[in-house]
């Protein structure tokens, strides 16, 4: 079954779909996205994943590229016809297509491209069996990391730094020490005392969706969630570490910058949240 992505109301093979050069997301990375989950052929979390959209478009003054109704049944088909039962759909929405200006273009379409593919659920399970490795490095980002901007290089060169370092993921870190979030993911640790720690999402990091859904799981297991900063060197005490996202949910961290977490062994708070993760996230049938 050959790969279909759509752009701008086709559904087009892969290797066929393009954008204009002039495309504001190219030119100025003027766009933002999302990356939902599929599981069992199920869109996890797709009403928060459309309402975060919502308002990242409106930070941005972006128009919605059709009715919200209508990017639910073109995100299920995209899922549809590329067969995937687990795996991710990704959606971007820039400004549109105009000739390179600063300025907003006027009474210019946005421009919509989504693509879904495969992934085997066994990988992930694997990973988490053995956990990753983190790095950290300074924030050096700009100010409005709550939008989810297509404006990615920092986090581009973050994760390449990590890679580099034979880790998975970097941290990115506050003057004072303390944790904002990964290159694509949020960070949490677990306390000595079973607490779940991450930093407030009010500013400074994004308001992940599986951030968001962890809480309820959390509260489903009994877990209380405290949502501060916690320092490099806290984290590196902490019984537990992991991060979350629609592409890891809540994936075990089990060294930082060369030292192990605890015993350098995925923890069961982590692995519990995982395992729990499906049962209390939304499920849209693709």
């Amino acid at each position: 079954m050959p790969r279909i992505t759509y752009v701008n109301g086709r559904y087009l093979r892969h290797p066929d779909a393009s954008v204009h050069v002039e495309d504001r997301g190219y030119q100025f990375a003027d766009g933002v996205y999302e990356v939902c989950e599929v599981k069992q052929g199920f869109v996890v979390d797709m009403t928060r994943h459309l309402d975060r959209l919502d308002r990242s478009l409106r930070e941005l003054s972006i128009s919605w590229p059709m009715h919200r109704k209508a990017l639910e049944l073109v995100i299920r088909e995209v899922v549809r016809r590329n067969g995937v039962r687990n795996g991710l759909v990704y959606l971007q929405v820039t400004r549109g297509v105009a000739p390179r200006d600063f300025l907003f273009p006027q009474a210019v379409a946005p421009a919509l491209v989504i693509t879904a593919r495969k992934a085997d659920p066994a990988q992930a399970t694997k990973r988490a069996e053995a956990g990753i490795k983190v790095i950290t490095v300074p924030e050096n980002r700009w100010d409005r990391v709550d939008i989810k901007t297509v404006g990615l290089l920092p986090n581009v060169l973050a994760k390449q730094a990590a890679k580099a370092a034979g880790a998975q993921e970097a941290w990115f870190v506050d003057v004072d020490g303390t944790v904002k979030e990964g290159g694509s993911s949020n960070a949490w640790i677990v306390t000595r005392d079973g607490y779940l720690v991450t930093r407030p999402a009010e500013h400074g990091i994004l308001r992940g969706i599986t951030r968001t859904t962890l809480f309820e799981v959390a509260a489903s297991l009994g877990l209380t969630v405290e949502e501060r900063g916690f320092t490099v060197a806290e984290a590196k005490a902490a019984r537990e570490a992991f991060i979350s996202s629609a592409t890891t949910i809540a994936m075990p961290v089990v060294e930082i910058d060369g030292a192990p977490v605890a015993n350098g062994h995925p923890g069961s708070v982590v692995l519990s949240l995982r395992a729990a993760f499906f049962d209390i996230a939304e499920k849209c049938q693709a």
